[in-house]
């Protein structure tokens, strides 16, 4: 089968390698029919995070069930399924607690040998591991490039929302206008924030951040700090999205948080950071960060863009077929795309 197999910093390429076969009870396989590029794999892509050159990446899916364990109860051969971003065991300490994201056998598609060495879905099959967890059902009416968000960007933001969880009339700031940024606008707008101020710097994200409702703040033409005052009777918001994974966002997160706030850092981090403790102890701010739990949050995710209350459809601004994929890398690396979508 043909799939996007990383080799390089700055190189990806298009290889025929072996087609997955199960492996276990409650394995299945996939056929893909749309792969998303995440801001995730542009980690991969300029070698922040270190795989295997030939690994095969990409950890957004969506398709159909083409084989099955016997153990697979929740899709069947033949079933139109998106995929969550990893797996998770379903019966370990974590598991048991709902902490799917934490589970001890947890594996990241596309991700390499830190993460489970479970090989992409940027390909045109994809084997995924404990697949009563891991797959659902699309729900009729609901297209590839929607459902697609459920499994990583939409369940994300969901899970950075959720982190307080962000009550009716209340404010947020979300740091960084890329899909789960955005996404989380809309989560948070959805949630019923009488608020919601977007920080960035290119003018088309913060143009659509306002589109789907918050206030724009330009990161560097505009003080956020100030902005964020001004928009909050001086205290700070309820809570702030770090959607950018760069130390100088986490520390503007921590200032725009009101005291006994929360800064959920959803941004993706892969070396040693300073923390202003500082900051974080006088204002007695909460501070959640890692792996979103997507598996937890799947099906209300999938209810809320069934009902059209969330709607990522306006963040995909390119498909491409999958052989095209060393110059998706390099449109998406060089910011002149949202959100890309591979077909076979």
């Amino acid at each position: 089968m043909r799939a996007v197999t990383f080799q390089a910093p700055g190189e990806v390429r298009v290889d025929e390698v072996p087609d997955p076969e199960l492996l276990a009870a409650d394995d299945a396989i996939v056929r893909v029919g749309a792969s998303g590029i995440c801001g995730s794999d542009l980690h991969i892509y300029h070698g922040r995070v270190k795989i295997d050159p030939g690994f095969v990446i990409g950890h957004e899916f969506v398709g159909e069930v083409v084989a099955a364990g016997d153990d697979v109860t929740r899709v069947s051969v033949g079933d139109h399924v998106l995929g969550t971003y990893a797996t998770a065991c379903g019966r370990c300490f974590f598991c048991e607690r709902g902490e799917f994201h934490r589970c001890d056998e947890s594996r990241v598609f596309g991700h390499g040998a830190n993460l489970g060495s479970l090989q992409g879905a940027q390909a045109e099959l994809v084997l995924v591991p404990h697949a009563n967890l891991a797959l659902r059902p699309v729900p009729d009416g609901l297209s590839d490039d929607v459902a697609l968000f459920a499994g990583d960007v939409m369940g994300t933001a969901f899970h950075a929302i959720e982190s307080r969880p962000l009550a009716e009339g209340e404010s947020a700031a979300i740091l960084g206008m890329g899909p789960v940024g955005l996404c989380a606008v809309q989560v948070a707008r959805a949630a019923g924030a009488s608020e919601v101020i977007a920080v960035d710097t290119v003018e088309d994200r913060l143009r659509m951040a306002e589109s789907f409702g918050a206030t724009p703040v330009h990161l560097t033409e505009q003080d956020p700090r100030a902005e964020v005052k001004r928009l909050t009777e001086g205290r700070g918001v309820d809570l702030v999205v770090e959607a950018v994974g760069h130390p100088e966002a986490l520390e503007l997160a921590l200032r725009l948080a009101r005291k006994v706030g929360t800064v959920s850092v959803t941004g993706v981090y892969a070396e040693p950071v300073e923390v202003h403790m500082g900051i974080l102890w006088i204002k007695a701010l909460t501070l959640t960060s890692g792996h979103a739990n997507v598996i937890k949050h799947v099906d209300r995710v999938l209810e809320l863009l069934s009902e059209g209350k969330l709607d990522p459809a306006p963040l995909v601004t390119h498909h491409m077929n999958l052989d095209e994929a060393p110059d998706a890398y390099r449109v998406y690396a060089n910011r002149e795309a949202l959100k890309i979508v591979l077909s076979p």
